[in-house]
């Protein structure tokens, strides 16, 4: 059956080839027979007619996969006529630091033109679409509010309703999919890492997102504006999805994925979080640091330029003996690394500016933090958001939990 289904998704092309994901093997259980989880872009035979004889803009970058062929290289031999290619933070292969621009260019491959969503332009300009016809959005999320893709995604879909072209979003598996927490954006605190009021840990794929930010109508949109979502096949919210491939250079593995969406606070602070080391965001620490359990020094590296403290030895914590079991069943954000630190050292703990509100989307964290105020009650003030959340993405859910 399942050899069936994956010579089935090309049948109707003139290529035929196999899809079936070797990273993630069909598994034994002792009571079940477990598919793999497919991607949206592996169901060619649900968007591809729809893209035949159209100029075609992609969105995407180097998590754009069918299984180890990328989107662009599937949709070039299928005859697709792609004509330009946009691309996020990280740049089309991935490799850019976080925060670097991203400049346009082309792809040495192909000779496409590549247009930069993440540097002077975050919105496709009314000239980056003359003539595309559809936007094929597929990027790789990590399903938490300050990973900059869903604010790509944000800005796409008001482009594309702009200029009457429709998007079709092909949808991938949130490896933090299966919880939400934390506090709930507020209007005052928008900015590219955060521009909807939700939670941090949202609990959606950005194929569901997509259809929160039109049903919300977050952004304006034209009423014949065409949003389709090709969904993943054999999801569910509670599924443990492994990412094939990093999302970004400083996100090398499952344990970064799962840290993530707490560490990333140290981001707004003078706490390096070990961006420039094996260990980004599974390490913190600091060259004052008063106690520790590991030390580390930061350097250049490829995706890590310019690292906080570089070439200063950091002493600090690890936090790469969590059991993974545990953090990822935890199903609440990693705080209690970030009120450590403070208590360590509170002088000049947070940066000058607003970056760490911003990556809250409140001033309330930040204001808690500094009252030392404890784990249990800060969770608990987040509660009634996150109670309100929930009832509204229950509307939007393409998946069961």
């Amino acid at each position: 059956m399942i050899a069936i289904l994956a010579i089935g998704i090309f049948s109707c092309f003139h290529k035929v080839n196999s899809i079936l994901p070797k990273s993630v093997p069909p598994a034994e259980t002792k009571d079940e027979f477990i598919l793999p989880i497919l991607p949206g872009a592996y169901h060619t035979l649900e968007y591809v007619p729809k893209l035949k004889g159209k100029k075609v803009g992609l969105v995407c970058n180097h998590t754009s996969l069918i299984d180890q062929t990328h989107l662009l290289d599937s949709l070039l031999s299928l005859g697709v006529n792609v004509v330009r290619i946009f691309v996020p933070e990280h740049g089309f292969r991935g490799e850019a630091s976080a925060g670097s621009s991203i400049k346009d260019g082309v792809d040495a491959r192909t000779g496409l033109p590549v247009i930069s969503l993440y540097g002077k332009t975050k919105k496709p300009s009314a000239d980056h679409l003359r003539n595309i016809e559809v936007l094929v959005f597929d990027l790789q999320d990590v399903g938490v509010r300050f990973y900059t893709y869903i604010s790509t995604l944000h800005y796409v879909m008001e482009a594309a309703s702009e200029n009457s072209i429709p998007l079709i979003v092909l949808d991938r598996p949130n490896p933090n999919g299966h919880y939400i927490d934390g506090p709930i954006l507020q209007d005052s605190f928008k900015s590219f890492v955060g521009l909807h009021p939700i939670p941090v840990v949202y609990g959606l794929t950005i194929g569901e997102l997509s259809q929160m930010i039109a049903g919300e109508k977050w952004i304006s949109l034209r009423p014949d504006f065409s949003l389709s979502v090709v969904k993943c096949k054999n999801y569910k919210h509670q599924s443990i999805y492994h990412l094939p491939v990093k999302p970004s250079p400083n996100l090398p593995d499952m344990r970064s994925v799962w840290l993530y969406p707490g560490l990333c606070f140290f981001e707004g602070t003078q706490i390096s979080l070990g961006r420039g080391t094996d260990s980004p965001f599974q390490i913190y620490g600091h060259p004052r640091m008063m106690k520790w359990d590991t030390a580390f020094t930061p350097k250049d590296r490829p995706g890590a330029m310019n690292p906080p403290h570089k070439d200063q030895k950091c002493l600090g914590f690890s936090c790469k003996n969590f059991n993974l079991d545990s953090l990822r069943n935890s199903k609440r954000i990693p705080i209690m690394p970030i009120l450590k630190a403070y208590d360590l050292m509170p002088d000049s703990f947070f940066l000058k500016g607003n970056f760490f509100n911003l990556l809250a989307g409140t001033n309330e964290f930040k204001k808690q933090i500094q009252a030392r105020k404890t784990e249990r009650e800060i969770r608990q003030s987040w509660q009634a958001g996150l109670e309100k959340f929930k009832k509204l993405r229950a509307g939007y859910l393409l998946y069961p939990e």
